[in-house]
């Protein structure tokens, strides 16, 4: 066995404390979701572990090897903030409990455009990230916008402008309309990243914001339209990404896409978002869902998250797509894309 899959065993043994959901061992790893079904097999193969109805326990073997190995199941992560070194500031307490109440009213995700969102405080502490980092005093420009991140941003009154481009005419008039009822600098407009880039938004922002699908064609498209917008050096952009969906052979893809661009990677926030199992969200397509089907257990865990990557411009920014991209379903799914119901 590779040390790289050794090391995904030692995460799965530390995480089986009694008996699991198969769910919240996914959430405890960071393999895709086919090497961690591999994996998986393999240890059940073995008899290191027992799988029964979606929940996972040691066998007397791996009890054995568990101790041998000196591993244990406590939880080291920040219990206050999710492991995510951000809490609620009270400069943005009442921002977020507006965000909340505007949230519980938005469209609800649909498969046709491979929608999720993220929690509604994970959003917020985005939001917090970006104002760390200087960047959120900024027009920003936001591609996509299932999370209503242009909503809660502007609500702190930090931000400058906030632009979205949506596919989703729904979700466009959601914001837009909450945007003129709140009075905040938000504009919204329906725009289908495969159309080539309108000249009026290049250049124009010092800020991006996406959460792109995890294909190498998706990735180039999505960050290449938010790569645009960027006036020069020195600007920024931040998106989400899994391990999940996503193996380490595809991250060292995205990063050398990243490097042409003329970026440099800044930070990297592993589980940083979540995506909860709400009625709303994606997870009610869960029967399309290859993870799904492969487990023969339905989801009773929040085990889809994704690392929030800051990157910066060294370079004047180049987009490595800039004409039309016609989409065909290679853009939204690969071998690697078990959690998307598309």
């Amino acid at each position: 066995m590779s040390w790289d899959e050794t090391r995904i065993v030692n995460q799965i043994l530390q995480a089986v404390d009694g008996v699991v959901s198969v769910y919240r061992l996914i959430d405890s790893q960071d393999a895709s979701l086919p090497e961690f079904f591999s994996i998986l097999q393999k240890l059940q193969n073995d008899g290191v572990i027992v799988v029964e109805n979606g929940k996972v326990k040691l066998s007397e073997k791996g009890e054995k090897l568990k101790e041998e190995l000196r591993l244990f199941s406590s939880n080291v992560r920040c219990r206050c903030c999710n492991g995510t070194g951000y809490t609620i500031a009270d400069e943005f307490r009442e921002a977020f409990e507006e965000y909340k109440k505007i949230a519980e009213n938005r469209p609800e995700a649909i498969e046709e455009y491979d929608q999720g969102f993220i929690s509604v405080d994970g959003v917020m502490r985005r939001v917090e990230f970006i104002y760390e980092r200087g960047d959120l005093a900024s027009n920003i420009f936001v591609v996509g916008d299932d999370d209503l991140f242009s909503i809660a941003s502007s609500l702190t009154g930090v931000p400058k402008k906030v632009t979205v481009v949506e596919i989703d005419d729904r979700l466009v008039k959601f914001i837009n309309d909450t945007a003129e009822e709140y009075g905040l600098p938000v504009e919204a407009m329906v725009y289908d990243v495969q159309q080539a880039f309108p000249d009026e938004l290049k250049r124009k922002y010092e800020v991006f914001v996406t959460d792109p699908v995890e294909t190498i064609p998706g990735l180039k498209l999505f960050l290449s339209r938010g790569v645009s917008t960027l006036k020069g050096i020195g600007c920024s952009g931040y998106f989400g990404l899994t391990t999940l969906e996503a193996s380490r052979k595809k991250w060292y893809e995205i990063q050398r896409m990243i490097g042409e661009m003329g970026f440099v990677v800044t930070d990297m926030i592993r589980k940083f978002s979540v995506y909860p199992g709400e009625e709303k969200n994606f997870f009610r397509f869960q029967q399309k869902l290859i993870v799904v089907e492969k487990l023969k257990a339905e989801i009773d865990w929040n085990w889809y998250s994704s690392t929030l990557y800051r990157i910066e411009a060294v370079k004047q920014p180049k987009p490595l797509i800039e004409g039309e991209m016609v989409i065909d379903e290679k853009v939204y799914k690969d071998d690697e894309s078990w959690a998307t119901p598309y």
